[in-house]
């Protein structure tokens, strides 16, 4: 793209192997962060973590660590984590500096009392929805500025109702079924994607059994959400049973 010598003293002037003080201290004042994680496929997920401010704890200049709350039971971060443990935050501030900062590095899942064993000194939480279940520790291996130019200066809305609903399993303060995705579920049956394509026979036919055992859960007259299903058809997926399964 004709950006070598830019890219070479962006590399030289703001990548750095630790946290300096600056960024330490931007890090204490965040309250969300975007996280990039792949597993060892290389298929990639974006999510979003949020608490309070300094939620994301600086450890020392070459580590932070954050707390995972109770979520929807997917744990697709810690999932990918525990396969490939190469990670990348975003922070980013929309209220006040109008300026991000990156950390890639490796992470590593541990337990509260093993983190607390290290590192005493941690807050205990009052909020239930946001004592930890475990903690993600981040080893840091760039860090570097996002500019400001295309970040927009947002501001706080004022709070509404109870604020946030940490841990909930409420499925309306969740934000209901904002996509319509469960409306279609009892059309769409279990979601279950195939077997990868280099996938070996026994892999093809554990998977397979697999959808099979859910799809007969999701029949004529099942349904996965509130609405009625009594006319669904029977999920068919992508095979069907025989010998040659």
């Amino acid at each position: 793209m004709g950006t070598t010598d830019r890219a070479d003293r962006f590399y030289g002037d703001q990548v750095l192997d630790r946290l300096n003080p600056r960024m330490r201290e931007f890090v204490t004042r965040q309250e969300m962060f975007f996280l990039a994680t792949a597993d060892r496929h290389g298929a990639c997920d974006n999510t979003f973590r949020a608490g309070p401010p300094g939620f994301v704890h600086v450890l020392d200049e070459e580590t932070l660590a954050y707390p995972e709350y109770r979520g929807n039971g997917v744990h697709a971060s810690l999932g990918n984590i525990e396969e490939n443990p190469q990670v990348g935050i975003l922070m980013v501030d929309f209220l006040r500096d109008r300026v991000g900062l990156h950390v890639n590095g490796r992470a590593r899942g541990v337990t509260d009392d093993e983190i607390r064993g290290e590192h005493p000194w941690l807050p205990v939480e009052e909020v239930p929805g946001r004592r930890a279940l475990v903690w993600v520790v981040i080893t840091v291996e760039e860090a570097y500025i996002h500019c400001a130019k295309h970040i927009p200066h947002l501001q706080k809305a004022p709070a509404r109702g109870q604020g946030r609903s940490w841990g909930t399993d409420d499925v309306r303060r969740k934000g209901g079924d904002f996509f319509a995705a469960a409306l279609e579920a009892p059309e769409r049956g279990p979601y279950l994607p195939p077997p990868r394509p280099d996938a070996d026979a026994a892999t093809w036919r554990a998977q397979a059994e697999r959808a099979l055992a859910r799809a007969e859960r999701y029949g004529p007259g099942r349904t996965t959400d509130v609405t009625t299903a009594a006319d669904a058809p029977p999920f068919r997926g992508w095979f069907s049973r025989s010998s040659s399964v």
